[in-house]
C-alpha cells in the first residue's frame, strides 16, 4: 500500500527535550569503541570530558512515529539510507537539550518505494543556540506508488577513483551491539538471535549509526588530531550490515583544506559498509 504522503509531510512533531551529562556521554563512546587506546582517555573520563559530535544523532530525537497507522508507513520494510550531520557548535560534555523534528521531503520511487527525509534542530536549552542540524533518509521499500516526484533527493558525495590517502582499522567488539543499544536503539534485530534470523540474518546486526559512529572516531583520530570541536559535518550513505566483532577500515581522500571523502570497508568480507562520505573539519586553533 503507498504510504499516506500528505499525512506524512505535514506531520507536526513535538519538541524533545533531553537532559544528558558525563554518564550518558562516556556511554555512547564505549558505544562506537572508544576507549581501547590512552588517546581515548578525553572521550571516557569525566575529567576534561569530550563529547563525541556524532552523538548528536541519538539526542532529543522523535520517538517511533513511523509506527502510527496515520502515516501509512510498513515499518518493518523501512530501512535507514542516509545519515548527514552538521555540527554548529561543539556538543558540550552535559547539557539540556532540545530537538525539533520536520519532514524535509518524500519522493516516490513506485514499484521500488519510497523516500523519505527526515530533519531535526538540536538546540542547548539554555541559551537557543543551535548546536546541530541532523539529517537522514529512510528507504520505504514497500510504500512507494503514491504519485509523487521521484527526483530532487539530495546528490550524495561522491568517492575519488584512486587510492586513499590513508586507512585506519578497528576492530569491533562482539558485544558491541549490545554496549551501543545503551544509546537508546532498543530494536531487538541487534540483540535477539531469533528475530535476526526472522529478518533473515544469521546473528544479530551492529547498528548502522554505531558504525557511523566508529567512522567519526576515525575521522577525529586522523583530521582533526583527535580533538572532536573540529569535527563540522559528517555525511554517510548506509551500503551493507555489519556483524559485531568484524573489523572496520576506513578509507580516506584528503580533498579540498577541510574536506575529505570517506567510505568504511569490512575487512574479513571485503564489502563496502558505509558509502559516500563526506567530512568537513576545522582549522586547529591557533
Amino acid at each position: 500500500m503507498p504510504v499516506n504522503a500528505e499525512a506524512v509531510l505535514n506531520w507536526r512533531f513535538d519538541p524533545v527535550v533531553e537532559h544528558y551529562g558525563a554518564p550518558r556521554a562516556i556511554l555512547y563512546a564505549l558505544g562506537v569503541g572508544a576507549g581501547a587506546e590512552e588517546s581515548d582517555l578525553p572521550l571516557v573520563y569525566e575529567r576534561g570530558l569530550k563529547a563525541l559530535p556524532t552523538m548528536a544523532v541519538v539526542l532529543a530525537g522523535e520517538r517511533m512515529w513511523m509506527n502510527d497507522p496515520r502515516a501509512g508507513i510498513t515499518f518493518a520494510q523501512v530501512l535507514h539510507g542516509e545519515q548527514r550531520l552538521e555540527i554548529h557548535r561543539p556538543l558540550p560534555a552535559e547539557a539540556t537539550v532540545v530537538g525539533q523534528a520536520s519532514v524535509d521531503g518524500l519522493f516516490d520511487k513506485g514499484a521500488k518505494g519510497a523516500v523519505l527525509l527526515l530533519k531535526r534542530e538540536l538546540r542547548d536549552q539554555a541559551d537557543g543556540a543551535l548546536l546541530a542540524t541532523v539529517r537522514s533518509s529512510a528507504f520505504l521499500r514497500a510504500d512507494g506508488g503514491f504519485g509523487g516526484s521521484s527526483e530532487g533527493q539530495p546528490a550524495p558525495h561522491p568517492t575519488p577513483d584512486r587510492e586513499p590517502d590513508l586507512s585506519l582499522t578497528f576492530k569491533t567488539r562482539d558485544d558491541q551491539a549490545l554496549i551501543y543499544r545503551l544509546s537508546g536503539d532498543f530494536n531487538p534485530l541487534h540483540a535477539d538471535p531469533v528475530m535476526a534470523a526472522a529478518a533473515g540474518f544469521p546473528r544479530p546486526i551492529l547498528h548502522g549509526l554505531c558504525s557511523y559512529g566508529v567512522a567519526g572516531r576515525m575521522i577525529v583520530k586522523a583530521l582533526c588530531d583527535g580533538d572532536p570541536d573540529r569535527l563540522a559535518r559528517l555525511d554517510v550513505r548506509f551500503s551493507t550490515p555489519v556483524f559485531p566483532g568484524e573489523t572496520l577500515v576506513t578509507d580516506i581522500w584528503r580533498e579540498e583544506p577541510g574536506r575529505a571523502a570517506f567510505r568504511v570497508r569490512v575487512a574479513e568480507r571485503e564489502v563496502v559498509a558505509i558509502s559516500n562520505g563526506r567530512a568537513d573539519f576545522r582549522p586547529a586553533a591557533s
